[in-house]
This record gives structure tokens, C-alpha cells and sequence, in this order.
């Protein structure tokens, strides 16, 4: 997969040189190319931001430098067409359903802005002939779009092949379509089996498959009871089981039909 970012800091991406993604790098699984959006201004100041138009506080990154970056990126490959992912508050969630579609695809460019964003007139430039995604990580402002950046690439790039030690750790992670989807994964143990008076569930000592599989299940169940109960609305209710629902009306959350209710 080719990855290309422009920012006004790419020095900010440091961290993917580390790690699972700095190995894949290495590896030629992930080839990321950074670009300073300034080397495309004119000016002796290298202006990337203006006023906005209609008042009000901040900046807005202006049309013309990104303009220039983004044709010089797609011209380094003018058969191919990248998915371009703009980082920001306003945009939709990012979910892992989300990073395994981006990780079937071979080109993404991802465009971290800075001050109040970048003039609309640029993506819907872009969106009139490429795939423009515009994407949240969270219910929350940052300083810039880098670190949001950061947050997808590391998600995207532990999904592609050959990129993680045990392929099969993508199927058990929380929110993985199947049986994880719309769950949090429960609480994970190693040895030793007992330390500072604490044990680990029997159950997992046990051997038992099953009843281990039905255990984490369980402990899913009422993990995402707990901290994400809105997610529980949106399990399928064809993929419950009766101890399922049997847990889920314990935990307050009985199925009635084809619905989850509260």
C-alpha cells in the first residue's frame, strides 16, 4: 500500500518509522511518502492561511498550496487514483469496519489541515473525480489533523498482510466483523497465574475451549455493557445466542424480538 501525507509538519510523523508500521515500512508493505505542504507557496513567507471569508475567528488554509501539492502527488502516478481521507471534526466516525475498507485499497492521501481547515473549494475540486472521505476520530478538537493521521495510518497498516506476527489477532479485536462486531474485547491475562493475590479466571487454565471461547464471549457482553451500552443497539439480533440473551436481560439489556431494548 502507498500512502502519501502533506502537512505543514511533517516532522510530526516520526512515529511511523517505529514499531509495527516502522517494520512494515522496512519491509516494502507500506511505502509512506510525507510532503511539506509549504514547498508549494510562492511567497517569501511560505503562506499557507488567510482570513475567512464572512468573519470570524481563525484561519483557513488556502486553496492555491494545496491545490499544487495534490496535483504534483497524483501526477507521481497519473493511472492510479487515491482515496483521499481529510481529517476532521466534522466528518464521519472512524470505525474499524472503516480501516479494514481502507485497507483494501492501494493508494490513500491523507490531507491533516491546521487553524479552522482547509477551503472547502479544494475537496469538492478533488471529490468531483476522486473517492474524498472526510473523517473523525472522536467527539473532539485537536490542534491539527496529524495526530488524527497517526491514529489511522497505525489502524490501517496493522490490518494488511504479512504486517502482524499472528494474522488471526484481527479477528478477536474489539469491534471486528463477526463475532466481535459492535463488541469490546474482554480483559486479557498472562503468567504468572497468580500475582500480588490476584488470579486469572480458572476458566482460561482450564484447557476448554469452549467453555473459554463462551467465557470471553460473556466477559465481551458485559464489557461493552458497561463502557460502550449504545453499541449493544446495534448487535444483530440473529447473531445471539439464549445465553446471550440471557446475559443481556441480566445486564439490563433484554432483547425483544428483532430489537435491542433498554
Amino acid at each position: 500500500m502507498r500512502i502519501d501525507i502533506i502537512s505543514i509538519f511533517p516532522e510530526y510523523f516520526a512515529p511511523l518509522d517505529v514499531s509495527l508500521i516502522g517494520k512494515a515500512r522496512e519491509r516494502g508493505i507500506l511505502d509512506v511518502h510525507l510532503h511539506q505542504l509549504r514547498d508549494w507557496t510562492h511567497d517569501v513567507h511560505h503562506t499557507v492561511d488567510d482570513t475567512p471569508y464572512g468573519g470570524g475567528p481563525g484561519m483557513v488554509m488556502k486553496p492555491d498550496p494545496w491545490g499544487e501539492a495534490i496535483d504534483d502527488v497524483l501526477a507521481a502516478d497519473p493511472a492510479a487514483r487515491p482515496r483521499i481521507v481529510v481529517p476532521t471534526p466534522s466528518g464521519v466516525p472512524f470505525t474499524q469496519k472503516l480501516a479494514m475498507e481502507y485497507a483494501a485499497e492501494p493508494w490513500l492521501l491523507f490531507t491533516p489541515a491546521r487553524y479552522e481547515g482547509i477551503d472547502s473549494r479544494v475537496m469538492a475540486e478533488y471529490g468531483s473525480r476522486l473517492r474524498v472521505d472526510e473523517v473523525s476520530i472522536g467527539d473532539y478538537v485537536l490542534a491539527g489533523g496529524e495526530v488524527a493521521v497517526l491514529v489511522m495510518v497505525e489502524a490501517v497498516g496493522r490490518l494488511l498482510p504479512g504486517v502482524l506476527g499472528n494474522a488471526r489477532s484481527v479477528a478477536d479485536d474489539s469491534f471486528a466483523p463477526g463475532a466481535m462486531e459492535n463488541l469490546l474485547e474482554g480483559p486479557v491475562y498472562t503468567k504468572p497465574p497468580r500475582w500480588r493475590e490476584r488470579e486469572v479466571p480458572e476458566i482460561l487454565l482450564s484447557g476448554h475451549h469452549g467453555k473459554i471461547a463462551r467465557w470471553r464471549r460473556d466477559e465481551a457482553l458485559r464489557r461493552t455493557a458497561k463502557n460502550r451500552p449504545e453499541l449493544l443497539a446495534a448487535l444483530d439480533p440473529q447473531s445471539l445466542d439464549k445465553h446471550d440473551r440471557r446475559l443481556l436481560e441480566e445486564l439490563g439489556f433484554p432483547v425483544s424480538g428483532e430489537n435491542m431494548a433498554h
